[in-house]
């Protein structure tokens, strides 16, 4: 498997034995194990995953190329690889080894750890063919679930109920769960980028924000829409153009070859010359798999350079404190000849009469 030849040649050039896997993403991506605890072990010659009783059968079914090691104490059964092994060095993912954990190894197991990072992130920032289908399927599945919701909208409506509606819409249609727990933020709460649904009641002259996803054989679509409540006035439509420009502009420059900064400014630019680049504080875009929040990002400091295979959101916003906010986001897939945009539902301002 291309995945652990690539974190042997890691293992190799650090000068390593092993690569302790903690992370529970980071287990799934390189095992396929989708169970709650484990510790995955990778040497020149071994992959092995250490679980316990309750996910034997689970680890059989789900990875039949690994080696399962059942354990009922994790030290004792790392000693016994390790003396097995002849291990002197092992590399374990500093970002999710607690302070405590690592200490407790240093005094009871005997090789140098060295902590590492990024090593199955880096792999994970380039989708395979499978993992890209099942993020399609998810976007779709979040497409199909707005569109069914929005004659459902409608002042007198709140936040909550429409909150729950979508959840429900996107889980009929096969979603396992939710990437993150909707946004439906409405009049001056729109203004709140990160707003959770309340029992806010929406009214005209609203601004509502959505922004939401859903999850398929554990990867994570993204997409955010903006509508209003009743005739919009003339500030609704300046915001909102000027968002709509700032997004399709960008999202148009996503290709091979580019930074993240380098997109993350075009919008950011856009925003700024009208006035309104105080109201847009967060960065441009993320990728997302099997977590809603993945590298590469579009913003201002992400240097790294797109690739084919590589999936961003593009979601500009504007934020006016008192009045509303607007914030629209695709997800991209970097292709060989530029982009494809895995977000099919339209963008013009849709008026909720």
């Amino acid at each position: 498997m291309e995945r652990i030849t690539r974190i042997r040649e890691r293992l190799q050039a650090e000068g390593a034995d092993v690569f302790l896997v903690s992370s529970a993403v980071n287990r799934r991506y390189l095992t396929g194990f989708t169970g709650s605890a484990g510790l995955v072990w990778i040497s020149g010659t071994r992959q092995a995953l250490l679980t316990d009783f309750r996910y034997v059968e689970q680890v059989k079914a789900e990875c039949p190329d690994w080696e399962l090691i059942q354990i009922e104490n994790y030290n004792e059964s790392l000693k016994k690889l390790i003396e097995d092994d002849g291990v002197k060095k092992i590399a374990f993912e500093k970002d999710y080894v607690t302070v405590k954990q690592i200490e407790e190894w240093r005094e009871k197991l005997s090789p140098q750890f060295l902590g590492v990072s990024g090593w199955a992130e880096e792999l994970r920032m380039i989708k395979s063919e499978a993992e890209i289908e099942n993020i399609k399927r998810a976007a779709k599945i979040a497409d199909d679930a707005f569109a069914e919701l929005l004659p459902k909208i409608r002042s007198g409506v709140t936040e909550l109920d429409i909150a729950l509606e979508l959840e429900f819409l996107m889980r009929k249609r096969g979603a396992s769960a939710m990437s993150f727990d909707p946004i439906v933020a409405s009049g001056p709460r729109s203004a709140l980028p990160h707003a959770r649904p309340t029992d806010r009641v929406f009214s005209v002259g609203d601004f509502v924000v959505f922004d939401f996803g859903c999850v398929v054989n554990g990867y994570c679509s993204d997409m955010t829409r903006t509508i209003v409540i009743g005739e919009p006035e003339e500030q609704h439509l300046l915001i909102y153009d000027l968002v709509l420009k700032a997004q399709l502009t960008s999202l148009e420059a996503v290709g091979p070859g580019k930074t993240g900064a380098e997109i993350d400014a075009i919008a950011r630019d856009i925003i700024g010359e009208m006035g309104y680049g105080e109201y847009f504080g967060h960065g441009l875009g993320h990728s997302l798999g099997l977590e809603v929040h993945e590298s590469p990002r579009l913003s201002k400091t992400d240097q790294t350079v797109l690739q084919p295979g590589m999936l961003v959101t593009v979601e500009p916003g504007v934020y006016i404190p008192g009045f509303g906010g607007v914030r629209i986001e695709d997800l991209v897939l970097v292709t060989e000849g530029g982009h494809e945009v895995l977000s099919s539902t339209f963008k013009e301002l849709y008026v909720v009469g």
